[in-house]
């Protein structure tokens, strides 16, 4: 039974990649940022009968709650198979990159980026010890230069450009950190769920939460060291 932390996962995209991964045999850790909100979803889950799940309380903006809640994960499990860096925000709008506020900005990347850049170096030790870990992050098609670049480009992405960039600096992350644990046995992948309806952007997404969380839970249980620094989408991959 291979274990699996998912940040932001007590609803959305998160909350559905835990009830998949759990199905297929998974004991998953639900990280939520409040505690009340990690239980319920525990306990929505239960109600489902499936019971290879429990909340943990982290905060990927803050690192003393990482650093908690990794303290409290290593007196539960003496490995880490899967890392799921899914929290995320969409920040405020308006975020052309012209006139966004410096503050908004700066709160988008201290959950998107900064959050999944400590959230990963604290629990790497226990990833390194699984023998076969993966570190999978929840990006996004709005991330891509190759999209942004493209001749015949969706104009209704430059409304999350603030967004955007987050997700370019953690595809960045992805890479980079690929390359350095590419002789440990650790992969490290992107993956987009495509446009979902969530709380990130008030339910107007074309694809189901149970739909966006197939291409994560593919990566998840599919992934290999040799499987690594790569863009990963329903079908295929994204051009970085």
């Amino acid at each position: 039974m291979k274990t699996v932390l998912i940040t932001g996962a007590n609803k959305g995209i998160g909350f559905e990649t835990a009830r998949q991964l759990a199905q297929l045999n998974c004991y998953v850790y639900l990280g939520s940022r409040d505690q009340e909100n990690g239980l319920e979803a525990v306990r929505q889950l239960k109600e489902l009968g499936i019971t290879n799940v429990e909340t943990i309380v982290i905060d990927v903006a803050d690192i003393n709650s990482v650093r908690g809640a990794r303290a409290e994960l290593e007196v539960k499990i003496g490995s880490l198979d899967i890392l799921i860096n899914n929290a995320g925000i969409a920040g405020d709008q308006p975020q052309n990159l012209a006139a966004v506020s410096i503050e908004n900005l700066r709160r988008i990347f201290d959950t998107n980026f900064f959050g999944a850049v400590q959230t990963t170096q604290e629990f790497l030790p226990l990833l390194k010890k699984s023998g076969q870990g993966a570190i999978i992050n929840v990006s996004s098609e709005t991330g891509s230069l190759a999209v942004h670049t493209a001749a015949e480009r969706n104009s209704n992405r430059a409304k999350y450009h603030a967004y955007g960039s987050s997700k370019t600096a953690l595809n960045a992350f992805t890479v980079m950190l690929a390359n350095e644990l590419y002789d440990t046995g650790i992969s490290v992948n992107s993956v987009t769920p495509g446009y979902t309806a969530t709380g990130l952007n008030q339910f107007q997404g074309a694809k189901t939460a149970k739909q966006g969380a197939l291409p994560i839970v593919k990566l998840a249980t599919q992934s290999q060291p040799h499987v690594t620094a790569k863009f990963f989408k329903d079908g295929g991959e994204v051009g970085w």
